[in-house]
């Protein structure tokens, strides 16, 4: 039997790490160190929950939504597809994918960078048209990710690919890191912390192979 084979599609959380300017990014500091006294290492980080991959809950974009650690874990694990859609910014829209969504599993997740940014922000990325999310949500769709840092653009206000996810209770991933990963189906196992009160959450995601 053929060894199951796993792909870490999660990006490096850092002090490198970009985020949204004006978000908080990641330090650390070390509360003990190991020494004569002090059998341990402890430190002490803060980051915005929207650093490296990480989850989007509804509180992200409705002030009455549900905090992350709230949310069932059943759309963060299972089937899925990788969809390849190339591009260095601009929207994706349902013609982008009309001809390879057929059987598609209720998870989907698109790469758009020959290689992800981890390390330098840029406002120019790829996003999802809100007629997208439309279509996806006809067809069954439960949750989406990107290789971006939103599915919305940069310089959204009115966040209009966050709101139609608001309005089908889709789950979101966002800084996925799908540069190794073939186009095709997979098993997706990414699991936010159950953080009682945050608006999103750092997960480990990782692929599978059916």
């Amino acid at each position: 039997m053929s060894k199951q084979q796993i792909w870490d599609i999660s990006a490096p959380v850092d002090a490198q790490s970009p985020v949204f300017p004006g978000d908080t990014p990641y330090t650390q500091k070390w509360s003990w160190t190991l020494s004569a006294d002090c059998p341990v290492n402890v430190s002490e980080i803060s980051l915005s929950p929207h650093v490296g991959t990480h989850a989007d809950a509804p509180l992200h974009y409705d002030s009455q939504g549900s905090a992350v650690g709230e949310l069932s874990l059943t759309p963060f694990i299972g089937p899925c597809r990788v969809l390849h859609i190339l591009r260095q910014d601009g929207l994706i829209y349902p013609d982008d994918m009309a001809n390879t969504m057929a059987g598609c599993p209720p998870r989907l997740l698109v790469r758009s960078c020959q290689q992800a940014r981890t390390r330098e922000w840029s406002p120019a990325f790829a996003s999802f048209a809100p007629e997208t999310l439309d279509v996806l949500h006809q067809q069954g769709i439960i949750l989406i990710g990107i290789d971006t840092p939103s599915i919305d653009p940069a310089a959204s206000k009115s966040l209009d690919s966050h709101q139609r996810i608001r309005r089908y209770d889709m789950r979101v991933l966002e800084n996925l890191v799908l540069d190794q990963v073939p186009a095709g189906d997979y098993e997706l196992i990414a699991l936010p912390l159950k953080w009682t009160r945050a608006d999103a959450s750092p997960v480990r995601a990782i692929l599978r192979s059916l």
